[in-house]
């Protein structure tokens, strides 16, 4: 499931203001807690309860809707495991291609290895 962005779950702009961030969840929260509706929306009104609190939590954060601003919901550490992960793969098999025992020395190159820094 895709996450929807979180300004746009409290309805408000990018610039917001704690002030703008509190007024708007608390009018979603009320409109949308699932003590306040009635039995066959209970369900929908519970799952966007929680979006709703979510998305409050973290951009009512300092630290957290920095990182949010920046990463989006992987704050960064997804992203960089991800990165890591490719990156190994591709050197393993990068390695095993030019360390094969079937190599010939005259043989040209089969892979060239650049690293990057992150």
């Amino acid at each position: 499931m895709v996450k929807r962005d979180y300004y746009e779950v409290l309805g408000v702009e990018r610039n917001a203001t704690e002030e703008d961030l509190k007024k708007s969840y608390r009018k979603l929260a009320r409109q949308f807690h699932p003590d306040t509706c009635g039995d066959q929306e209970k369900k929908v009104a519970e799952e966007k309860f929680k979006e709703i609190s979510e998305a409050y939590a973290i951009l009512s954060d300092q630290e957290k809707r920095r990182r949010y601003d920046t990463f989006g919901h992987t704050d960064g550490a997804g992203a960089l495991k991800a990165s890591a992960a490719a990156a190994s793969e591709t050197f393993s098999t990068t390695s095993l291609t030019i360390f094969s025992e079937d190599a010939r020395e005259d043989a040209e190159p089969h892979a060239v290895l650049t690293l990057n820094t992150i």
